[in-house]
């Protein structure tokens, strides 16, 4: 297929990529003319290329580093600096990491209409757009995909990895293809890695929901024995040199850095109670839920906190959700999969501050979105003035929020 016929068969693809680029690009502002404040992916992948794990000099300033017998180390998940590596080689410690992030958002849109087709063929063209755009301008995947920072492009990275994963794992597909995408997006994010049971229910399941017996049931899991084994050997081929890069850098398989943050303001509370506890679960699940926007009445503003806003202020249209007028084959193994993914970040001693909106349910949004486009919801103007509402919402943490930070 030459490129004219390629430019044809995705040409809807290419101007939602092509939109999006152009509008992140427009929204991302003066912040597109320079590195972020936070390039930490950019030292790591110098690193690397250098044949090291720490970094080959004191980092540019001292926000969530981890400084472990006398070296530096980037204390994130690195696959984003395995990315960088090629354009770090070009451009050296100097390359736009926010360019980077932006491309990326820009692609999701993309890839995420392209994932919608797939598994609705039955619905108009322009509706899979229009939640395409849902997901990249009514969702913080529009905030947190203009700035770079290594907090924001992890994000974003994350949600590339999640639709490539959903797009091989659909049907149990592409085994390896899922296998890889899974593993590098658990290390982006690591909480991606919970999402790795989709493709197990999608391989036992191919025929209908996802239910006890069918999981219980011995021929089926002989049957999905050929996909199985090379997906789990597909993870098993990056998480092995991952670990081991962990205990070299840390003593731990699967330390990450996290628990050696540099005088970081976490670092007593991680102390006390961990990476993990019961005790960061109510105020967790207030930024998730239940935070408001702040209005100061004297004079009249809008404000927001840096801990985060509930999900049903950034995004109105999740309320239907809760009520879908159809279950489709998918439901139950998407929502399974977006509770794995997250449950365990309601327990995490970080809130994601500073943010806009509550960036860690970006992990699982596109799960989200796909549930929302399955749920048989028509296109009333109800459902148009909740999504317009969340792209005026997003709009207005894409210009405030990175005016004040």
């Amino acid at each position: 297929m030459g490129w004219r016929d390629l430019a044809a068969r995705y040409r809807v693809d290419l101007i939602l990529f092509a939109v999006s680029l152009i509008a992140y690009a427009i929204s991302s502002g003066g912040m597109l003319a320079h590195q972020s404040l936070a390039p930490h992916f950019v030292w790591q992948a110098d690193a690397f290329l250098h044949g090291q794990l720490a970094l080959r000099q004191q980092p540019p300033n001292l926000n969530d580093w981890v400084f472990q017998d006398q070296r530096w180390y980037v204390s994130f998940p690195p696959f984003p600096a395995v990315v960088m590596m090629p354009f770090v080689a070009l451009f050296g410690l100097g390359f736009n990491d926010v360019w980077f992030t932006l491309v990326l958002a820009a692609l999701n849109v993309a890839i995420f209409y392209r994932l919608l087709r797939r598994v609705q063929e039955s619905r108009p063209q322009w509706q899979h757009a229009a939640f395409a755009f849902i997901l990249g301008f009514g969702t913080l995947a529009w905030t947190c995909g203009i700035r770079g920072e290594v907090w924001f492009t992890a994000e974003t990275l994350g949600v590339t990895l999640t639709l490539l994963y959903l797009h091989a794992a659909l049907q149990a597909r592409y085994p390896i293809t899922a296998g890889l995408a899974v593993a590098c997006a658990a290390i982006t994010r690591t909480p991606l890695a919970f999402s790795a049971v989709f493709f197990l229910f999608e391989a036992l399941t191919p025929d209908g929901p996802v239910e006890a017996a069918r999981l219980r049931d011995a021929r089926r899991w002989r049957a999905a024995l050929p996909k199985l084994v090379p997906y789990l050997l597909a993870i098993v081929a990056v998480a092995v040199p991952m670990a081991w890069a962990n205990y070299l850098r840390f003593g731990s398989l699967g330390e990450f850095g996290h628990s050696h943050l540099y005088a970081n303001r976490v670092n007593q509370q991680i102390q006390q109670f961990g990476l993990f506890h019961y005790a960061f679960l109510e105020r967790n699940l207030h930024a998730a839920f239940t935070r408001l926007p702040e209005i100061q009445l004297h004079p009249l503003r809008l404000g927001f906190n840096g801990e985060g806003m509930s999900l049903f202020v950034t995004t109105p249209l999740f309320l239907y959700l809760l009520w879908p007028a159809e279950k489709p084959r998918l439901h139950r193994a998407l929502w399974i999969t977006t509770a794995l993914v997250a449950v365990p970040g309601f327990f995490y001693q970080n809130s994601g501050w500073l943010q806009f909106g509550f960036r860690f349910p970006l992990d699982y949004t596109p799960y989200l979105v796909l549930l929302l486009a399955l749920g048989g919801r028509r296109f009333s103007r109800l459902f148009w003035a909740l999504a317009f509402a969340g792209v005026a919402v997003n709009a207005w943490g894409a210009a405030e929020f990175n005016r004040l930070y």
